[in-house]
């Protein structure tokens, strides 16, 4: 299980992902958009820059819902491999047949 300080960080980073993400989508339109003058570009680039760190969404780290594990993650089930197998072995996850010899 993983600490449950870095699963709240996370979610805390999808709530600001969520309700900065038509700022950021506007601003970073006007940014790209070439025909506009360098100057509104600019000051476009400086609100950017002003909204948080965490409303990126790149910041998001993919985690098990099952575990909070964040490494050998698997974005179909939305759980690490370890979740899986154990859930797979237990005839939890429809289609899923876990192989033991």
């Amino acid at each position: 299980m993983a600490k449950t300080s870095s699963v709240e960080k996370n979610n805390h980073r999808r709530k600001l992902v969520k309700k900065f993400s038509g700022k950021r989508d506007r601003l970073k339109t006007i940014v790209m958009d070439k025909s506009l003058p360098i100057e509104e570009r600019f000051e476009a680039t400086l609100k950017l820059a002003q909204l948080p760190r965490n409303s990126a969404k790149s910041r998001i780290r993919n985690r098990c819902e099952v575990t909070g594990r964040p490494r050998a993650f698997y974005r179909k089930l939305k759980m690490s491999r370890i979740a899986m197998r154990e859930l797979g072995s237990k005839g939890l996850i429809p289609g899923l047949v876990k192989s033991s010899w």
